[in-house]
């Protein structure tokens, strides 16, 4: 078996794809891993801004910030519900947007959903890796090695998940289907036995590890505009718990039949448990006051680990949740791996996006939409030094503006279904959501744009501007290309070959073999930047002679001296003088080149020929044709 049929998996036959849907089990860690995860540093990201406040600002603002959040993430639910009984085919932003609000609004939506899926990504590793380091920040061995390899520990998790998605989206949902169950399940565990100690204490309840004490002189008082102000970039950071709501809706096409309904109950698993989980632990992190560090310190921890510490103490129930919340939070990414290639695809289709995206790959996957996912995570996390809290302020941007238009998509769909039963109810939900993400919407931006949100405003367009770049490239190609015209067979004529030749040997002459077959005027270019001619010397024993013998047309040696001993430019001079020389005729430029069995042999050959050819491809025109002549080792 081939190395790569190990690591990645057999190739599979288009007629297997069926089998290659997934259920509800399946798609909930495929698509609402990235949704449940941000219960472990959704509440963190919001206490973080009330740092200021000290206990205080955790005591009376948490629970309110999260209460505004749940009620948002529910309008969410039902919107959703919505979109993905109206396109059972996949209705993400980009979809709904395009369809009903126009191209314009599909690009922003796009636009707006590559760079969330990329932050996804990148968020989802980095509080990974977070966790780990808060596990080991009391181990005067491990702790600092790990918080100085912070980085290096995220790109390696990138790309084990990167292979992971690589073998299909149901073997990778069996793969995370472990690390979720157990995220959820310890989670859940740790708000179960967090609130029986709250209610049987009356409501204070004895930590069983060590709290890292608040800053020693919080602010007790504010003017109200800078108390709204605090909260509001409280509210907008927490708003990161809400990003992976889009998931299901863009990946309803991996769903077994139905597959509307799989992918709705699907999504009510992922919004139930992602519900209990934000609401549990801001109620538990507040009732043993615990508040937020300050991440770059060496002793940090986050507030999940801090929770879990104070609950069950820092036994084996410890390391194990901090364990799954390493894997769960690390495979969060696979959310982005699951919809972005999908989403580029779609994009592609209406040619706003390269074409390679179009293509599947030997597991039936979207293999390119994979690859550039994982390039530009990588260089996220690197710009990023691998930091969460840094990654935090450009987050929920892309979402909620992708969430909006959508929204805002679906309630034009219900005026145009005229005959939809309740349309009018579908319509008032879809309206609520985008107004309700709309001006979340408005509030992170605001909020956030000091801290690093200008840069998804600048971003937004930037890409915009490629998309619309790349379709006048696809458009202009069709107009020149397109041709409905029969076969025109007037005009036909034998082209001039060229073909660049340093010495005689097997390789050349093959190619003289082939351009003498295809026309009876051949041109063989010697560029000598020597004294002594060594192809001269040896052309009439070699060529002209048997040429003669055999009655044939005669090729003609051009000798071309370059006195600064370059190659290449001579070569180009002499093809494009002589296409300039003959008007109307076909140039055939014939490249004999070695072709070695093994990758790391080409470094010791000259890749001369593979440089002619693409000057020839970018300098050349219609008339200029190159024609590779290999020579098997």
């Amino acid at each position: 078996m081939k190395v790569s049929d190990i690591v990645l998996g057999r190739p599979l036959a288009t007629h297997e794809e069926h089998a290659e849907h997934i259920g509800v089990a399946a798609g909930v860690p495929i698509f609402g891993l990235d949704g449940l995860t941000s219960a472990a540093y959704g509440p963190e990201a919001a206490m973080a801004l009330l740092i200021p406040l000290g206990l205080f600002g955790v005591m009376h603002y948490l629970l309110p910030i999260f209460a505004c959040i749940l009620t948002l993430l529910v309008i969410l639910y039902f919107s959703y519900r919505q979109t993905i009984t109206a396109y059972p085919n996949g209705g993400g932003s980009y979809t709904v947007a395009s369809e009903n609000l126009g191209s314009g609004a599909g690009l922003l939506a796009a636009a707006a959903l590559m760079i969330d899926y990329i932050l996804t990504a990148a968020v989802g590793i980095s509080a990974g890796v977070t966790a780990l380091v808060s596990a080991s920040s009391e181990s005067p061995k491990w702790g600092p090695i790990l918080h100085s390899h912070q980085l290096l520990f995220c790109l390696i998790i990138l790309v084990v998940i990167a292979i992971v998605n690589m073998r299909g989206v149901k073997e990778s949902g069996f793969v995370f289907m472990l690390p979720t169950f157990l995220f959820v399940g310890t989670l859940l565990l740790t708000i179960g036995l967090g609130i029986y100690h709250i209610v049987v204490t009356g409501g204070h309840p004895t930590a069983l590890a060590n709290i890292p004490p608040p800053i020693a002189d919080p602010i007790t008082s504010l003017k109200p505009m800078l108390l709204l102000w605090l909260l509001m970039k409280a509210f907008s950071n927490g708003c990161a718990a809400m990003t992976g709501v889009e998931a299901v809706s863009n990946g309803t096409t991996a769903f077994k039949e139905p597959r509307s309904k799989n992918a709705n109950r699907t999504l009510t698993v992922i919004i139930g448990i992602l519900i209990i989980l934000l609401a549990g632990l801001s109620y538990v992190a507040r009732a043993y006051s615990i508040t937020a560090m300050d991440p770059d310190a060496t002793n940090y921890q986050s507030v999940l680990s801090i929770t879990v510490a104070a609950v069950f103490g820092r036994g084996g129930f410890y390391f194990l949740t901090m364990g799954s919340v390493l894997a769960a939070l690390s495979f969060s990414a696979n959310t982005a791996f699951a919809d972005f290639p999908r989403m580029a695809r779609a994009i592609a289709a209406k040619d706003y996006f390269p074409h390679v995206f179009l293509v599947r790959g030997r597991r039936l996957l979207f293999s390119h939409g994979i690859y550039a996912l994982t390039g530009f995570t990588a260089l996220i996390l690197i710009l990023f030094n691998g930091v969460t809290d840094r990654l935090i302020p450009l987050y929920a941007i892309g979402a909620f503006l992708a969430f909006t238009l959508s929204q805002a998509g679906m309630v034009k769909h219900w005026m145009k279904e005229k005959q939809e039963k309740g349309r009018h109810l579908k319509m008032f939900l879809n309206g609520l959501g985008a107004v309700a993400t709309g001006a979340t919407l408005v509030v992170v931006l605001v909020t956030k744009f000091m801290s690093g949100a200008w840069v998804t405003a600048i971003l937004v367009p930037f890409i915009i501007g490629i998309m619309m770049m790349i379709k006048r490239h696809y458009t202009r190609v069709n107009l020149e290309t397109v041709d409905p015209a029969p076969l025109r067979l007037s005009g036909l004529e034998q082209p001039i070959v060229v073909i660049p030749m340093a010495r005689w040997d097997k390789i050349t002459e093959k190619a003289m073999r082939f351009g003498m077959l295809m026309s009876p005027i051949v041109k063989v270019v010697h560029v000598d930047s020597e004294d002594t001619d060594a192809l001269g010397a040896v052309w009439n024993d070699m060529v002209l002679g048997p040429v003669r013998a055999a009655n044939m047309p005669e090729p003609e040696l051009i000798t071309v001296k370059s006195s600064y001993r370059t190659i290449l430019s001579p070569l180009m001079d002499y093809v494009l003088k002589l296409e300039d020389d003959n008007p109307g005729r076909k140039i055939a430029v014939l490249l004999p080149e070695l072709v070695v069995r093994r990758w790391w042999e080409n470094l010791l050959h000259n890749q001369r020929v593979q440089i002619l050819k693409l000057m020839l491809l970018l300098k050349g025109n219609q008339r200029i044709v190159v024609v590779n002549i290999p020579w098997y080792l």
